[in-house]
């Protein structure tokens, strides 16, 4: 099954889509359908639950928003496509 980092490889998405999907959920975590590329939706809410590390770093007072940053972009790059 095809990841969202498939598409970032094959360039069907580009990183400033995936930057700026990811500082978009930062700014409003909730959950819900997110378009992140014409034609590309993904609940990165779900996503970063699926992705225990990202789960458990949000969860946390402590953390830096570039850590959060990049636990937010891992999960949606391992998010498996629908």
């Amino acid at each position: 099954m095809a990841t969202i980092a498939d598409l970032l490889t094959t360039r069907l998405l580009t990183d400033e889509q995936v930057d700026a999907a990811v500082m978009g959920y930062l700014a409003d975590p909730a959950p819900g359908s997110r378009q992140i590329a014409h034609g590309l939706a993904l609940d990165i809410n779900a996503a970063v639950a699926a992705y225990r590390q990202a789960a458990d770093l949000m969860q946390r007072k402590d953390v830096t928003v570039a850590r959060r940053r990049v636990a937010v972009r891992t999960a949606i790059l391992l998010a498996h496509l629908t």
